[in-house]
């Protein structure tokens, strides 16, 4: 692995996408799906190509953190996942102490796959585990059990691993606060260093938008359904989680996510604040110098790329978009206001909010040149409120993020 001490060289983050699982989570809307083998074994090949020659050019970069999601990244078998590691280690200048985290469903990983993990680098895990409830697993499409769930985790703990994220999810079908409580306890009882705790989306296109699409638009109306939890049991489940997890010891650092002090993760923090990440892999999509580009959804077109012919030829995209992707089929070089957008609606999903000296030094006006009228109008609601830094959501602003957030949009 090409280690990189120089603190000049600037920084990048590497996001992987593994687009294959077990079968399709009745709510799941990403880009993945079942596949044979032969399949999962041409997509690893195809993958390493383009780490290789995507890593020539980003020599000038050095990586701080390492992301493989999915889909279901531990459905591949250990050499395929070793290969792709190395791969990566071989291609990128990687910062000594980046953080690499693998996504993991349970009851696809053993000791033997955790195990070749870390002797790749991997130093985080993040298991969806989304219910302690069987009876919700099985709503869900998930295929594992909570025992298998906890087999797992354990078996990671028992090999040393020391950072730990676990997915869970709230409003689901038939849910109440008092039985999602007892997934918190079970969870919060286990002491992982981080939590992300999502509120379920009915996504179109979903077997669960065909079962409640219908309720989740009457809801949204403030029109009474049964089939899911009523905007205030939503909102009760939240504040209960923000409880829960601060009195178990957990920082409430993002809307979603929940960590012990020093565990926050860096990868997901560097989204919302908008650091340069390359996406490699089926559909993934980068942020790179303030252009946002996206490699092919298909699979059958993904595997027939030629990178390094795209990368010696320019042939998709003029100029300075060959020096940044060698992949991709879409191509936006983002505006000053588009930047300043994602600047707010980004930044306010962080708890500590958006810095105002930030702001000017990218933009070299201040926020409330730009935004003044919108901030006025949303500190006289109580929807934000004023920090040392800059500004953040209120308790009242969380609980209708979506609705402040979209006041930034020009």
């Amino acid at each position: 692995m090409k280690i990189e001490k120089d603190t000049e060289r600037r920084k990048l983050q590497l996001y992987v996408h593994i687009p294959f699982c077990v079968k399709k989570c009745r709510y799941c809307d990403f880009l993945s799906a079942p596949a044979p083998e032969d399949v999962r074994q041409a997509y690893t090949e195809q993958l390493k190509k383009e780490i290789a020659v995507m890593g020539s050019l980003y020599q000038d970069r050095c990586v701080t953190s390492i992301f493989v999601g999915g889909g279901t990244p531990s459905m591949l078998d250990t050499g395929q996942m070793s290969a792709i590691l190395s791969q990566l280690a071989e291609s990128f200048v990687i910062a000594p102490d980046a953080e690499v985290t693998v996504e993991c469903n349970p009851g696809t990983v053993d000791a033997d796959k955790l195990r070749a993990y870390q002797n790749a680098g991997v130093s985080r895990l993040s298991f969806g585990l989304q219910s302690a409830d069987d009876h919700e697993l099985q709503l869900l499409g998930r295929i594992h059990t909570y025992e298998q769930f906890v087999k797992n985790y354990e078996t990671a703990r028992q090999l040393g691993i020391k950072n730990i994220n676990v997915d869970i999810i709230s409003a689901l079908p038939g849910q109440t606060a008092s039985s999602y409580e007892k997934t918190l306890e079970k969870v919060i009882a286990l002491q992982p260093e981080h939590i992300s705790a999502y509120s379920l989306i009915i996504e179109e296109g979903t077997p669960f938008f065909e079962l409640y699409g219908q309720a989740a638009q009457l809801r949204e109306k403030g029109k009474e359904q049964r089939l899911l939890p009523s905007e205030e049991e939503e909102r009760k489940m939240y504040t209960l989680t923000g409880k829960r997890l601060q009195d178990a010891g957990y920082m409430h650092y993002e809307i979603s996510n929940y960590a012990k002090d020093g565990f926050a993760c860096r990868h997901n923090t560097g989204y919302w604040l908008r650091r340069d990440y390359l996406g490699l892999g089926l559909g993934a999509a980068s942020l790179v110098e303030n252009v946002r580009f996206s490699n092919a959804e298909k699979l059958k077109e993904y595997l027939t790329i030629d990178f390094m012919a795209n990368m010696e030829k320019d042939s998709a995209f003029p100029t300075q978009s060959v020096q940044l992707s060698a992949a991709a089929v879409y191509r936006e070089e983002l505006s000053v206001p588009a930047q300043m957008e994602e600047f707010m609606f980004l930044g306010l999903r962080m708890m500590c909010g958006v810095s105002s000296a930030e702001f000017q030094r990218q933009f070299l006006k201040t926020i409330e040149e730009v935004y003044g009228s919108v901030l006025d109008e949303q500190l006289k609601q109580g929807l934000i409120e004023r920090t040392k830094d800059g500004y953040c959501l209120t308790a009242y602003g969380t609980d209708v993020s979506n609705y402040v957030m979209s006041a930034y949009l020009f």
